[in-house]
This record gives C-alpha cells, sequence and structure tokens, in this order.
C-alpha cells in the first residue's frame, strides 16, 4: 500500500477541475434551459462530461493494477 503519492497536488487539480466543470456544467446547462438555448445546453452538457473525464482519469490513475506489489 502506498503511503506517499508522488504527484498529488496534480491529482488533487485534476479533482478540483473535475468538480468545479461538473458543477459550472450544470449551472450553464440550466441556464440553457431556462433561455431555451439548445447551444448553451450542449456547452453546459460538454462541462459536465469534461469534468467527469477528469474524475475517471482520477480514479484510473489510483487504482492502477501495475502499482500493487
Amino acid at each position: 500500500m502506498a503511503t506517499h503519492a508522488v504527484d498529488g497536488p496534480i491529482l488533487l487539480a485534476k479533482k478540483l477541475g473535475g468538480v468545479i466543470l461538473m458543477i459550472l456544467g450544470g449551472l450553464v446547462a440550466a441556464l440553457g434551459a431556462d433561455m431555451g438555448s439548445s447551444a448553451t445546453i450542449a456547452i453546459g452538457i460538454l462541462f459536465v462530461v469534461a469534468g467527469a473525464v477528469f474524475l475517471v482519469l482520477k480514479i484510473l490513475r489510483r487504482n492502477d493494477p501495475s502499482q500493487i506489489s
């Protein structure tokens, strides 16, 4: 079990960036739905997807099977 992550700040930035992108994307999509703008909804959904990708990449990096010894 690893007791120290070598690139901890980078993983933290991905985690925070992913969460912030998902929240921002949800707000933009809700604003687009309120205004009736499909382009704004699409941009919001893209932000949510990008945030989810950052979080998935963080989880996959943390659970890398080659690091298990």
